[in-house]
């Protein structure tokens, strides 16, 4: 048996990166080098996955290495450079330390670098590291080294044709497209020439529509506009008027305003300085006050200190006097009952002499004491007086300063109620500025919109006069038409004149021409109203004549040859038939009431006052020839065949 090996690529990377190469004998260069990562599936009796690493150079088709890398060669790799991740998640990994190397390679000094390094001096057939290397402050730290081997002959081959029929195919695939997109072109060129054609035919048409719409509104509008424009000069003159007063005023009485207003403010200056001024001297006033206030507090409390010292003196002297009282209590007390004993024993006076003598020795020393302790009390007292007289001195003088530091308080307070006065009215007056200087404003915007309205009233005159120039445009269209349907008219009459002149000729022609005119002076004195006439001599000339009456119409012809003039009457009804005319025919009742359209239609024509006569043949025959004016009332243009219907045959 025979096994076939089947294998399967899968592109995983080709991008260009830029790669630092080293050698040994040049120097280090950046070059721009084609990576690409390819995954090979072969279904042999055992299936495999190889990871296959390619660098190519597109400058130079015989640069090639290659590295493949097997689950074995992997296990290895992982082995000696410490790798923590599996063979299934390598490739990812691999083209994500890549694409940022790709991120980091426009910058200065990128984080991640490519270096492709070879121990020889060349790279011709010898091996090479590929390093993936972070820079980091500290050091270089290479988080990938692959070694690559060159390609031989038949690798470079092999690679060679893989690229020649890649571009064969992408040279076809090209082709296809230019095919493609030459038949879309020529597909969208011929829809577009089509759809151009279609498009012009179509503006042609729409131009034509147009210049004949603007023509009809310009005829029609021009007497309105011609109107609006008086109005709106009249209303411009008014309005201009009217601003200038509204402006003079308003500039006298904002010149007003504006000087009273300065005087004012010069005034409240000149308050507001002299405000100032006193209230700095106040000021000054009031710190010399509160350093007096200061000055005098401070003796106030030296005096409450020397009065509570000299009133806990005045307590132990009181405790001293009460204690010597209770001694001359005790004393008196104890000369009374020796007084009782002395009475008492007046017997025993004799005896006790001598305990007497004794006692009123004790009793005299007592007494030079108690009148000394009185002298001492009296002193005490006196002191005692002088203190409280000092005291209440003291009371009256600090009554006096908070007096006066309550007249200050009050002084100050009416000053604080004048500043507050001044600065309300100083507040009023900037009301009062800002006020006016709104009312300015206010003006300045009124004046603003009237120039506005101004504006405004002269582009509706321009409007205005545009619209005349159209509605004058399309009366002269309207003028137009109206003389195309007199010449149609002729036209018809000539034809209708020239079939039926061989059919009715006269022997004697005065007979005829007097019977006609007899016959025509009466059917107009029967009807009341004139019939249009065409008169021809010689069939040269041709005068339109049109009066209608309750939808009839007649035309008379006259013909003037050599044998002698030939006259026809030809009845235009609705149903026009060729016949000889007579006088009976022409007073005929109308057509009218039986709702049939004879000619054209009655607002085409108006009778005028300036009428010329028409002198034919006979001088006792005269027509007035009446000329069409027309009626701005329809204000659409008659077509041809409007015409044709008017005028059958």
């Amino acid at each position: 048996m025979l096994l076939y090996e089947v294998k399967m690529t899968e592109l995983l990377f080709n991008k260009r990166l830029q790669v630092q190469v080293k050698n040994r004998e040049t120097d280090e260069r950046r070059s721009v080098i084609r990576i690409s990562i390819e995954l090979q599936l072969s279904s042999n009796p055992v299936h495999r996955k190889d990871l296959v690493v390619r660098l190519t150079d597109d400058t130079d088709l015989y640069f090639l290495y290659n590295l493949v890398i097997s689950e074995e060669d992997f296990q290895s790799l992982k082995v000696q450079q410490g790798l923590l991740i599996d063979f299934t998640s390598f490739p990812q990994k691999f083209i994500d330390l890549l694409e940022q190397c790709i991120s980091e390679q426009d910058r200065e000094s990128p984080r991640f670098l490519l270096q492709l390094t070879s121990a020889s001096s060349a790279f011709d057939h010898s091996p090479s590291n590929l390093n993936i290397v972070e820079t980091n402050a500290f050091k270089h730290l290479t988080h990938l080294s692959l070694k690559l081997l060159p390609g031989s002959d038949t690798d470079i081959k092999k690679y060679l044709a893989t690229c020649l029929s890649t571009i064969k195919e992408e040279k076809q695939q090209l082709e296809q497209k230019l095919r493609k997109t030459e038949e879309d072109l020529t597909r969208q060129l011929n829809y577009a020439q089509q759809t151009l054609s279609e498009k012009s035919r179509e503006l042609d048409k729409l131009r034509s529509e147009w210049t004949s719409q603007t023509t009809s509104l310009s005829s029609r509008h021009m007497q309105d506009l011609t109107a609006e424009r008086e109005k709106a000069l009249e209303t411009q003159s008014r309005l201009q008027q009217q601003n200038e007063q509204l402006r003079q005023e308003l500039e006298s009485s904002h010149h007003r305003s504006t000087q009273q207003l300065q005087t004012k403010v010069s005034e409240l200056e000149t308050a507001n300085r002299e405000l100032i001024d006193k209230k700095y001297k106040s000021d000054s006033t009031i710190r010399d006050l509160k350093a007096k206030l200061a000055s005098l507090e401070e003796e106030c409390q030296r005096s409450k200190q020397q009065v509570l010292s000299l009133r806990r003196e005045n307590s132990s002297l009181d405790t001293e006097c009460h204690e010597k009282e209770r001694l001359v209590n005790q004393l008196q007390t104890r000369v009374a009952v020796l007084e009782q004993e002395i009475k008492d024993k007046d017997q025993l006076v004799l005896r006790t002499k001598e305990v007497l003598e004794a006692t009123q020795q004790q009793k005299n020393s007592f007494e030079g004491n108690a009148e000394s302790k009185q002298l001492q009390i009296g002193k005490l007292e006196a002191t005692v007086k002088s203190l409280s007289e000092e005291l209440i001195k003291a009371n009256g003088i600090i009554k006096k300063l908070q007096g006066d530091l309550k007249a200050l308080v009050g002084k100050i307070k009416v000053k604080n109620t004048v500043t507050v006065s001044q600065e309300k009215i100083l507040q009023e007056t900037t009301e009062k500025l800002q006020r006016e200087q709104r009312e300015l404003q206010d003006t300045q915007q009124r004046l603003r919109q009237k120039e506005e309205e101004a504006t405004k009233l002269k582009e509706q005159l321009e409007a205005t006069i545009q619209k005349l120039d159209e509605s004058r445009e399309v009366l002269k269209t309207n003028e137009n038409v109206i003389t195309w349907l007199n010449k149609q008219l002729n036209e018809n009459q000539l034809s209708r004149k020239q079939e039926t002149l061989g059919m009715f000729e006269t022997p004697a022609a005065g007979m005829r021409t007097g019977s006609v005119s007899h016959n025509m002076l009466d059917s107009k004195s029967s009807l009341g109203q004139g019939y249009p006439i065409t008169s021809t001599i010689n069939s040269k000339y041709l005068l339109p004549l049109s009066c209608v009456s309750s939808g009839t119409r007649s035309v008379l012809t006259l013909h003037n040859q050599t044998s002698g003039p030939k006259v026809q009457f030809n009845p235009m009804s609705a149903k026009p038939s060729a016949a000889e005319v007579s006088p009976s025919t022409l007073a005929q009742p109308s057509n009218k009431e039986n709702g049939e359209s004879v000619g054209l239609d009655s607002k085409y024509f108006e009778r005028r006052d300036d009428s010329i006569p028409l002198r034919g043949l006979l001088p006792s025959m005269h027509l007035n020839r009446e000329v069409p004016k027309p009626l701005n009332t329809a204000g659409a243009k008659p077509t041809p065949a409007a015409a044709s219907a008017y005028f059958p045959g």
